[in-house]
């Protein structure tokens, strides 16, 4: 009931936190809905079953077999995501924990700057969920082998995009 109850707020963050921000104030909202989401992620139980699988890609739907087109902020934000995964040797713990705050800040970037609407927006979401628990899990990692095993699910879960978003 929790895990459900936990998906249900996230998802409803996430949603909010994609509409084209057009104002100040909307901004300033965004922004603490992006905190408010990172909190909730950070505070929810380290289930590994959500962090080492790819079970979205059972969820997830092509448009009418062709690829979903996607914002260029979004297609730009993976693009460096997966960029900062390949360019990182990290060799210590905390390498790992600066990777994953590097990751979560153009995921953040993605959030804010989303303006997909419709069925492209919610499989976007479906994309974006279990990458958000990877990337919240890399921030908490013990050891540099938990590190190195989080960060191949999320370069796994960032290569994947380009099989559903164009």
């Amino acid at each position: 009931m929790k895990k459900t109850i936990l998906t249900a707020t996230i998802l409803s963050v996430l949603m909010l936190g994609c509409k084209d921000n057009n104002t100040k104030n909307e901004t300033s909202e965004t922004t603490q809905e992006v905190q408010n989401h990172n909190e909730e992620i950070t505070n929810a139980s380290d289930d590994e079953a959500v962090v080492y699988n790819n079970a979205w890609v059972s969820e997830i739907e092509l448009d009418n077999g062709d690829k979903w087109q996607a914002n260029l902020e979004t297609n730009e934000g993976v693009e460096k995501m997966l960029e900062l995964v390949e360019s990182s040797e990290p060799k210590t713990v905390d390498d790992y924990h600066n990777l994953a705050a590097k990751l979560n800040e153009t995921k953040n970037f993605v959030v804010k700057k989303c303006t997909m609407e419709g069925p492209s927006h919610d499989n976007l979401h479906v994309f974006l969920h279990p990458l958000i628990e990877k990337i919240a899990a890399l921030g908490k990692v013990s050891s540099t082998e938990e590190g190195a095993k989080v960060t191949a699910h999320i370069k796994e879960n960032l290569e994947a995009y380009y099989d559903y978003f164009k």
